[in-house]
């Protein structure tokens, strides 16, 4: 399954997320395994250490490259306007690519992200990237970026998961056409232990992790759960088989407590 980007490239709704995956033989058996059971999407950072090995998977893997949506981000440390270039430089050879399908700017850092920016729009003009979007991005950093911005961000990447749900940013990012994107998917683990999704599991039979993915896919998000383990690479892609009920996915909704797992952007930048 599929979302169209508001240039119009193609991008899966499911991916593996790669962070705190260790680089090397951990990394490239991840991405191997999920290749081979039908994942097109991977989604790492130079943050993330682990570019090299997700581009020897890549390359190394029966699916023809421009086959698989790779994502890779711009680190706080390498932003504003000429350290951006240089940084997707390093991540290009570091994945050994000739393109990324999305770039995007990591964290909003302050006084440097309009610049970061600027570099994608020009990297995208360029044809170096086919799609750019901003990750960990709230309501007000797109209000001060979109007024100077020559292109609107394709996506933006966002904690996301039944305890913070965001549903006024969602709002905002369709309104703008921005895709929305969920990491964290699974709370690291928390969803395991919500009361109201083990008896959403029993009701459909399905485990807690698949009706968390399900939820997302119809709520048209897309979402990149991370794992190494192969039983649960495979499990989480099989959330294509059926449908959460507008009831169970308002009673998910509902569970919204606006608390994070991760970082909160304006905190961390």
């Amino acid at each position: 399954m599929e979302v169209t980007l508001h240039n119009g490239v193609k991008m899966p709704m499911l991916g593996l997320g790669v962070w705190k995956t260790s680089e090397g033989q951990e990394v490239e058996d991840a991405v191997a395994f999920a290749l081979e059971q039908g994942y097109r999407h991977i989604d790492t950072a130079s943050f993330y250490k682990n570019e090299t090995g997700v581009g020897h998977a890549i390359r190394n893997s029966s699916v023809a490259s421009e086959e698989i949506f790779v994502t890779t981000k711009v680190w706080n440390e390498d932003q504003g306007y000429a350290a951006t270039f240089k940084a997707y430089e390093s991540s290009l050879s570091l994945l050994g690519l000739d393109y990324v399908d999305l770039y995007l700017v990591h964290w909003p850092v302050k006084g440097l992200f309009k610049e970061t920016w600027r570099a994608l729009e020009d990297l995208y003009q360029a044809g170096r990237v086919k799609a750019i979007g901003v990750s960990n991005f709230l309501q007000h950093h797109l209000e001060a970026l979109l007024p100077d911005a020559r292109i609107v961000p394709m996506v933006n990447q966002l904690e996301h998961h039944p305890y913070l749900v965001q549903a006024s940013l969602q709002g905002f990012c369709k309104a703008h056409q921005i895709q929305f994107e969920a990491w964290s998917p699974l709370m690291q683990g928390r969803i395991f232990e919500i009361e109201r999704l083990k008896q959403l599991s029993e009701k459909y039979r399905k485990t807690i992790a698949q009706i968390v993915l399900r939820w997302n896919i119809q709520n048209g998000i897309v979402t990149i759960p991370k794992s190494v383990s192969p039983r649960r690479i495979l499990e989480n892609s099989q959330i294509f088989d059926f449908d959460l009920s507008p009831e169970d996915m308002q009673a998910i909704n509902q569970l919204d407590r606006q608390e994070r797992i991760g970082p909160d952007p304006d905190v961390f930048c």
